[in-house]
Protein backbone atom coordinates (compact mmCIF):
# COMPACT_ATOMS: atom_id res chain seq x y z
CA UNK A 1 0.00 0.00 0.00
CA UNK A 2 1.35 3.18 -1.12
CA UNK A 3 2.20 5.67 1.99
CA UNK A 4 0.66 9.36 1.66
CA UNK A 5 1.18 12.15 3.49
CA UNK A 6 -1.70 11.16 6.15
CA UNK A 7 1.15 9.02 7.37
CA UNK A 8 3.67 11.67 8.03
CA UNK A 9 3.95 13.87 10.92
CA UNK A 10 5.50 17.32 8.79
CA UNK A 11 4.38 19.75 12.14
CA UNK A 12 7.20 21.58 12.33
CA UNK A 13 9.56 19.55 10.17
CA UNK A 14 12.32 20.10 7.82
CA UNK A 15 10.92 18.52 4.49
CA UNK A 16 12.37 17.42 1.23
CA UNK A 17 10.58 17.43 -1.46
CA UNK A 18 10.77 15.79 -4.87
CA UNK A 19 8.97 17.62 -7.66
CA UNK A 20 8.37 17.23 -11.17
CA UNK A 21 9.34 21.16 -12.24
CA UNK A 22 10.72 20.13 -15.74
CA UNK A 23 8.97 22.55 -17.56
CA UNK A 24 9.83 24.68 -20.55
CA UNK A 25 11.64 27.92 -20.60
CA UNK A 26 11.11 30.63 -23.23
CA UNK A 27 12.95 33.81 -22.26
CA UNK A 28 14.18 32.98 -18.99
CA UNK A 29 11.07 32.55 -17.89
CA UNK A 30 8.37 29.32 -17.52
CA UNK A 31 6.40 28.65 -20.71
CA UNK A 32 4.26 25.93 -19.04
CA UNK A 33 3.59 25.80 -15.42
CA UNK A 34 1.17 22.58 -15.77
CA UNK A 35 3.89 20.74 -13.64
CA UNK A 36 4.28 23.67 -11.24
CA UNK A 37 0.62 24.03 -10.74
CA UNK A 38 -0.18 20.68 -10.33
CA UNK A 39 1.89 20.32 -6.78
CA UNK A 40 0.87 23.12 -5.00
CA UNK A 41 -1.84 21.58 -3.23
CA UNK A 42 1.42 19.37 -1.61
CA UNK A 43 3.84 22.63 -0.88
CA UNK A 44 0.79 24.50 0.49
CA UNK A 45 -0.16 21.08 2.96
CA UNK A 46 2.88 21.20 3.65
CA UNK A 47 3.45 25.25 4.42
CA UNK A 48 -0.13 24.81 6.36
CA UNK A 49 1.16 22.45 9.03
CA UNK A 50 4.32 24.77 9.53
CA UNK A 51 6.95 22.42 7.76
CA UNK A 52 9.83 24.06 6.20
CA UNK A 53 10.24 23.21 2.82
CA UNK A 54 13.04 22.03 0.43
CA UNK A 55 12.15 21.56 -3.07
CA UNK A 56 14.01 19.45 -5.91
CA UNK A 57 13.65 18.82 -9.50
CA UNK A 58 15.48 18.49 -12.62
CA UNK A 59 15.29 20.69 -15.42
CA UNK A 60 16.29 19.73 -18.79
CA UNK A 61 19.18 17.01 -19.75
CA UNK A 62 22.38 18.77 -18.35
CA UNK A 63 25.57 17.63 -18.74
CA UNK A 64 26.83 19.09 -15.39
CA UNK A 65 26.25 23.25 -14.77
CA UNK A 66 24.62 24.58 -17.49
CA UNK A 67 23.35 28.46 -17.06
CA UNK A 68 20.17 27.51 -19.53
CA UNK A 69 19.14 24.59 -17.04
CA UNK A 70 19.53 26.56 -13.77
CA UNK A 71 16.27 26.58 -11.65
CA UNK A 72 16.14 30.41 -11.00
CA UNK A 73 12.92 31.43 -13.60
CA UNK A 74 11.43 28.44 -11.79
CA UNK A 75 12.04 29.71 -8.44
CA UNK A 76 10.63 33.00 -9.62
CA UNK A 77 7.80 31.57 -10.98
CA UNK A 78 6.78 29.06 -7.82
CA UNK A 79 7.08 32.59 -5.70
CA UNK A 80 4.17 34.51 -7.58
CA UNK A 81 2.34 31.22 -7.16
CA UNK A 82 2.93 30.89 -3.22
CA UNK A 83 2.73 34.06 -3.32
CA UNK A 84 6.21 34.07 -0.78
CA UNK A 85 9.48 33.92 -1.54
CA UNK A 86 11.15 30.78 -2.68
CA UNK A 87 15.04 30.74 -1.92
CA UNK A 88 17.22 30.02 -4.66
CA UNK A 89 20.85 30.59 -5.32
CA UNK A 90 23.22 29.15 -8.11
CA UNK A 91 25.02 26.37 -6.95
CA UNK A 92 27.63 24.15 -8.39
CA UNK A 93 25.02 21.42 -7.93
CA UNK A 94 22.73 19.76 -5.25
CA UNK A 95 24.73 18.14 -2.33
CA UNK A 96 27.45 20.09 -2.54
CA UNK A 97 29.02 22.30 0.20
CA UNK A 98 27.63 25.52 -1.17
CA UNK A 99 23.90 24.39 -1.33
CA UNK A 100 23.93 22.31 2.02
CA UNK A 101 25.64 26.10 3.51
CA UNK A 102 22.34 27.71 1.93
CA UNK A 103 20.36 24.84 3.30
CA UNK A 104 21.04 25.18 6.66
CA UNK A 105 20.30 29.20 6.82
CA UNK A 106 16.77 28.39 5.65
CA UNK A 107 14.42 30.18 8.49
CA UNK A 108 11.59 27.91 9.69
CA UNK A 109 7.84 28.00 7.34
CA UNK A 110 10.43 28.81 4.55
CA UNK A 111 10.48 27.34 0.91
CA UNK A 112 13.90 26.53 -0.74
CA UNK A 113 14.35 25.62 -4.65
CA UNK A 114 17.43 23.39 -4.78
CA UNK A 115 19.62 23.45 -8.11
CA UNK A 116 18.86 21.24 -10.87
CA UNK A 117 19.19 18.11 -9.39
CA UNK A 118 21.35 16.91 -12.83
CA UNK A 119 24.23 19.10 -12.41
CA UNK A 120 25.39 16.08 -10.45
CA UNK A 121 26.14 13.02 -12.13
CA UNK A 122 25.73 11.09 -9.19
CA UNK A 123 21.88 11.67 -9.30
CA UNK A 124 21.15 9.48 -12.58
CA UNK A 125 23.51 6.28 -11.09
CA UNK A 126 21.25 6.43 -8.03
CA UNK A 127 24.73 7.39 -5.69
CA UNK A 128 24.26 6.28 -2.25
CA UNK A 129 26.53 8.82 -1.33
CA UNK A 130 24.49 11.84 -3.06
CA UNK A 131 20.97 10.56 -1.26
CA UNK A 132 22.74 10.51 2.07
CA UNK A 133 23.93 14.58 1.28
CA UNK A 134 20.39 15.33 0.26
CA UNK A 135 18.75 13.68 3.05
CA UNK A 136 20.28 15.67 5.87
CA UNK A 137 18.93 18.24 4.91
CA UNK A 138 15.61 17.22 6.40
CA UNK A 139 13.83 15.22 8.95
CA UNK A 140 11.52 13.59 5.94
CA UNK A 141 10.98 12.84 2.60
CA UNK A 142 7.82 13.60 -0.04
CA UNK A 143 7.87 12.47 -3.35
CA UNK A 144 5.36 14.74 -5.53
CA UNK A 145 7.36 13.88 -9.35
CA UNK A 146 5.53 11.09 -10.64
CA UNK A 147 6.92 12.45 -14.29
CA UNK A 148 10.14 10.80 -12.57
CA UNK A 149 8.70 7.90 -10.66
CA UNK A 150 9.67 5.64 -13.49
CA UNK A 151 14.04 6.79 -12.60
CA UNK A 152 15.35 5.07 -9.72
CA UNK A 153 17.52 8.29 -8.94
CA UNK A 154 18.93 9.55 -6.09
CA UNK A 155 16.44 12.41 -5.68
CA UNK A 156 13.40 9.62 -6.28
CA UNK A 157 14.51 6.24 -4.94
CA UNK A 158 17.93 6.95 -3.24
CA UNK A 159 16.66 9.25 -0.47
CA UNK A 160 13.60 7.67 0.22
CA UNK A 161 15.34 4.47 1.64
CA UNK A 162 16.88 7.12 4.66
CA UNK A 163 14.03 9.07 5.82
CA UNK A 164 10.35 8.57 6.79
CA UNK A 165 8.49 9.41 3.25
CA UNK A 166 5.08 9.20 1.29
CA UNK A 167 3.96 10.49 -1.46
CA UNK A 168 2.70 13.96 -2.20
CA UNK A 169 -0.80 14.47 -3.04
CA UNK A 170 -0.18 14.23 -6.93
CA UNK A 171 1.44 11.49 -6.77
CA UNK A 172 -1.08 9.35 -5.14
CA UNK A 173 -3.69 10.67 -7.24
CA UNK A 174 -2.17 9.52 -10.41
CA UNK A 175 -1.49 6.09 -8.74
CA UNK A 176 -5.22 5.68 -7.74
CA UNK A 177 -6.52 7.02 -11.23
CA UNK A 178 -4.20 4.84 -13.32
CA UNK A 179 -4.64 1.62 -10.57
CA UNK A 180 -8.37 1.91 -11.64
CA UNK A 181 -8.33 1.74 -15.22
CA UNK A 182 -5.61 -1.59 -14.85
CA UNK A 183 -8.14 -2.98 -12.44
CA UNK A 184 -11.69 -2.25 -12.27
CA UNK A 185 -12.42 0.32 -15.16
CA UNK A 186 -15.80 1.05 -16.15
CA UNK A 187 -17.04 -1.00 -19.43
CA UNK A 188 -17.05 0.21 -21.97
CA UNK A 189 -13.49 0.61 -22.21
CA UNK A 190 -12.03 2.92 -24.89
CA UNK A 191 -8.24 3.06 -25.71
CA UNK A 192 -6.79 5.82 -27.76
CA UNK A 193 -2.87 5.65 -28.58
CA UNK A 194 -1.38 7.90 -31.11
CA UNK A 195 2.18 8.99 -31.55
CA UNK A 196 4.54 7.96 -34.24
CA UNK A 197 5.87 4.84 -33.10
CA UNK A 198 4.29 1.22 -32.19
CA UNK A 199 7.14 0.80 -30.65
CA UNK A 200 7.02 3.10 -28.16
CA UNK A 201 3.12 2.00 -27.15
CA UNK A 202 3.82 -1.97 -27.56
CA UNK A 203 3.59 -2.57 -23.71
CA UNK A 204 0.86 -0.27 -23.64
CA UNK A 205 -0.93 -2.45 -26.21
CA UNK A 206 -0.12 -5.83 -25.01
CA UNK A 207 -1.19 -4.82 -21.43
CA UNK A 208 -4.36 -3.30 -22.01
CA UNK A 209 -5.51 -5.59 -24.94
CA UNK A 210 -7.11 -7.60 -21.51
CA UNK A 211 -9.05 -4.53 -20.08
CA UNK A 212 -10.06 -2.73 -22.82
CA UNK A 213 -12.97 -2.92 -25.33
CA UNK A 214 -11.46 -0.51 -28.25
CA UNK A 215 -8.91 0.51 -29.09
CA UNK A 216 -8.31 3.56 -31.41
CA UNK A 217 -5.12 4.18 -33.04
CA UNK A 218 -3.82 7.19 -34.25
CA UNK A 219 -1.07 9.32 -35.58
CA UNK A 220 2.75 7.62 -38.01
CA UNK A 221 2.38 4.36 -35.92
CA UNK A 222 -0.92 3.57 -37.83
CA UNK A 223 0.74 3.55 -41.33
CA UNK A 224 2.83 0.18 -40.00
CA UNK A 225 -0.32 -1.16 -39.35
CA UNK A 226 -1.73 -0.47 -42.57
CA UNK A 227 1.59 -1.74 -44.38
CA UNK A 228 1.57 -4.45 -42.08
CA UNK A 229 -2.00 -6.22 -43.70
CA UNK A 230 -0.49 -5.06 -47.29
CA UNK A 231 -1.71 -1.59 -47.60
CA UNK A 232 -0.05 1.09 -49.98
CA UNK A 233 1.31 3.68 -47.52
CA UNK A 234 3.13 6.40 -49.78
CA UNK A 235 5.91 8.03 -48.23
CA UNK A 236 4.06 7.93 -44.54
CA UNK A 237 6.65 7.22 -41.54
CA UNK A 238 6.68 3.33 -41.09
CA UNK A 239 8.79 1.46 -39.21
CA UNK A 240 9.41 -1.56 -41.11
CA UNK A 241 11.23 -3.73 -38.28
CA UNK A 242 7.56 -3.64 -37.07
CA UNK A 243 5.60 -4.90 -39.34
CA UNK A 244 5.47 -8.49 -37.60
CA UNK A 245 4.87 -7.50 -34.75
CA UNK A 246 1.93 -5.19 -35.83
CA UNK A 247 0.26 -8.33 -37.43
CA UNK A 248 0.77 -10.27 -33.81
CA UNK A 249 -1.08 -7.23 -32.13
CA UNK A 250 -4.20 -7.06 -34.70
CA UNK A 251 -3.99 -10.90 -34.44
CA UNK A 252 -3.71 -11.09 -30.62
CA UNK A 253 -6.45 -8.45 -30.72
CA UNK A 254 -9.04 -10.32 -32.69
CA UNK A 255 -8.33 -13.41 -30.20
CA UNK A 256 -9.20 -10.95 -27.21
CA UNK A 257 -12.62 -9.88 -28.55
CA UNK A 258 -11.28 -6.32 -29.26
CA UNK A 259 -11.73 -4.00 -31.59
CA UNK A 260 -8.41 -2.14 -32.48
CA UNK A 261 -9.51 0.58 -35.10
CA UNK A 262 -7.24 2.37 -37.55
CA UNK A 263 -7.78 5.16 -39.40
CA UNK A 264 -10.14 4.51 -42.44
CA UNK A 265 -8.80 7.47 -44.41
CA UNK A 266 -5.55 10.33 -43.84
CA UNK A 267 -5.09 14.02 -44.25
CA UNK A 268 -1.80 13.69 -46.53
CA UNK A 269 0.53 16.21 -47.75
CA UNK A 270 4.46 15.81 -50.04
CA UNK A 271 5.92 18.08 -46.81
CA UNK A 272 4.84 18.33 -43.60
CA UNK A 273 4.43 22.20 -43.40
CA UNK A 274 2.11 24.76 -42.98
CA UNK A 275 0.64 25.66 -46.20
CA UNK A 276 1.65 22.72 -47.73
CA UNK A 277 -0.91 20.95 -50.41
CA UNK A 278 -3.40 18.40 -48.64
CA UNK A 279 -5.48 16.10 -50.39
CA UNK A 280 -7.60 12.99 -48.55
CA UNK A 281 -6.69 9.39 -49.32
CA UNK A 282 -7.59 6.08 -47.88
CA UNK A 283 -5.19 5.17 -45.32
CA UNK A 284 -4.18 2.25 -47.42
CA UNK A 285 -4.06 3.77 -50.67
CA UNK A 286 -1.59 6.68 -49.90
CA UNK A 287 0.03 7.48 -53.77
CA UNK A 288 3.98 7.13 -53.67
CA UNK A 289 5.49 10.88 -52.17
CA UNK A 290 2.54 11.46 -50.35
CA UNK A 291 2.81 10.98 -46.71
CA UNK A 292 -0.31 10.06 -43.97
CA UNK A 293 -0.07 13.27 -41.20
CA UNK A 294 -3.65 13.13 -39.77
CA UNK A 295 -6.41 11.35 -39.06
CA UNK A 296 -8.98 11.70 -42.06
CA UNK A 297 -12.82 13.68 -41.67
CA UNK A 298 -14.20 9.45 -41.80
CA UNK A 299 -11.91 8.29 -39.58
CA UNK A 300 -12.53 11.30 -36.50
CA UNK A 301 -16.39 10.23 -37.11
CA UNK A 302 -16.40 6.93 -37.24
CA UNK A 303 -13.80 7.49 -33.57
CA UNK A 304 -16.53 9.87 -32.24
CA UNK A 305 -19.26 6.95 -32.85
CA UNK A 306 -17.33 4.49 -30.82
CA UNK A 307 -16.65 7.09 -27.74
CA UNK A 308 -20.07 7.89 -27.65
CA UNK A 309 -20.49 5.13 -25.63
CA UNK A 310 -17.46 4.81 -23.42
CA UNK A 311 -17.87 4.73 -19.50
CA UNK A 312 -13.37 4.81 -19.30
CA UNK A 313 -11.46 6.66 -21.38
CA UNK A 314 -7.91 6.57 -21.84
CA UNK A 315 -6.11 8.77 -24.29
CA UNK A 316 -2.15 8.85 -25.13
CA UNK A 317 -0.88 10.58 -27.94
CA UNK A 318 -1.93 12.49 -30.61
CA UNK A 319 -3.58 11.21 -34.08
CA UNK A 320 -1.41 13.70 -36.33
CA UNK A 321 1.54 15.66 -36.32
CA UNK A 322 -0.26 18.01 -34.27
CA UNK A 323 2.22 20.78 -33.89
CA UNK A 324 1.88 21.84 -37.72
CA UNK A 325 -1.54 23.09 -38.88
CA UNK A 326 -3.29 22.21 -40.47
CA UNK A 327 -2.31 18.61 -39.27
CA UNK A 328 -3.74 19.27 -35.80
CA UNK A 329 -7.27 18.97 -36.78
CA UNK A 330 -8.42 15.40 -35.55
CA UNK A 331 -6.36 15.74 -32.61
CA UNK A 332 -8.21 18.80 -31.62
CA UNK A 333 -11.80 17.18 -32.69
CA UNK A 334 -10.74 14.10 -30.14
CA UNK A 335 -10.16 16.44 -27.71
CA UNK A 336 -13.57 17.98 -27.46
CA UNK A 337 -15.14 14.79 -27.79
CA UNK A 338 -13.36 13.21 -25.17
CA UNK A 339 -14.40 16.44 -22.53
CA UNK A 340 -17.92 15.84 -23.98
CA UNK A 341 -18.35 12.37 -22.59
CA UNK A 342 -20.75 11.46 -19.52
CA UNK A 343 -17.80 8.65 -18.70
CA UNK A 344 -14.39 9.02 -16.74
CA UNK A 345 -11.74 10.40 -19.10
CA UNK A 346 -8.23 10.43 -18.52
CA UNK A 347 -5.70 12.26 -20.56
CA UNK A 348 -1.76 11.92 -20.36
CA UNK A 349 1.19 12.63 -22.74
CA UNK A 350 2.82 15.97 -23.94
CA UNK A 351 0.88 16.56 -26.99
CA UNK A 352 -2.06 14.94 -25.87
CA UNK A 353 -2.25 17.24 -22.88
CA UNK A 354 -1.65 20.28 -25.29
CA UNK A 355 -4.61 19.51 -27.54
CA UNK A 356 -7.06 19.76 -24.25
CA UNK A 357 -5.61 22.45 -23.28
CA UNK A 358 -5.42 24.90 -26.79
CA UNK A 359 -9.22 23.36 -27.68
CA UNK A 360 -9.85 24.91 -23.62
CA UNK A 361 -11.06 21.99 -22.63
CA UNK A 362 -9.05 20.33 -19.91
CA UNK A 363 -10.84 21.85 -17.26
CA UNK A 364 -13.70 18.92 -18.50
CA UNK A 365 -11.43 15.86 -18.13
CA UNK A 366 -11.73 14.36 -15.20
CA UNK A 367 -7.72 13.75 -14.70
CA UNK A 368 -4.87 15.04 -16.78
CA UNK A 369 -1.83 13.07 -15.97
CA UNK A 370 1.56 15.01 -15.40
CA UNK A 371 3.78 11.89 -16.51
CA UNK A 372 4.52 11.17 -19.79
CA UNK A 373 7.41 7.96 -19.68
CA UNK A 374 5.80 7.03 -16.59
CA UNK A 375 2.86 7.07 -17.20
CA UNK A 376 3.13 4.51 -20.26
CA UNK A 377 5.53 2.27 -17.66
CA UNK A 378 2.58 2.26 -15.17
CA UNK A 379 -0.25 1.17 -17.61
CA UNK A 380 2.23 -1.65 -19.30
CA UNK A 381 1.92 -2.85 -15.80
CA UNK A 382 5.72 -2.30 -14.98
CA UNK A 383 7.09 -1.10 -11.16
CA UNK A 384 7.96 1.88 -11.13
CA UNK A 385 11.12 1.98 -8.25
CA UNK A 386 9.89 6.08 -7.08
CA UNK A 387 6.61 4.43 -5.73
CA UNK A 388 7.69 1.18 -4.81
CA UNK A 389 9.64 2.35 -2.49
CA UNK A 390 6.79 4.57 -0.92
CA UNK A 391 5.24 1.09 -0.86
CA UNK A 392 4.49 -1.03 2.03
Amino acid sequence: MLRTLDTLDVRGKRVLVRADFNVPLQGGAVGDDSRIQATLPTLRRLLDAGATLFVMSHLGRPKGPEEASRMGPVAAHLSRLLGQEVRYTPTPGPASDEQAAFVAEAPPGSVTLLENTRFDARETKNDPEMARALAAYADVFVNDAFGAAHRAHASTEGVARLLPSAAGLLLAREVEVLSKLLQNPDKPFVVILGGAKVSDKIGVIENLLALADDVLIGGAMAYTFFKAQGGAVGASLVEDDKLELARELLGRARQRGVTLHLPQDSVCAREIAEGAETAVYPSDAIPEGWMGLDAGPEAVRAYRAVLGGAKTVLWNGPLGVFETKPFDRATTAIAETVADLEGYTVVGGGDSVAAVNAAGVAARIDHISTGGGASLEFLEGKTLPGIAVLSD
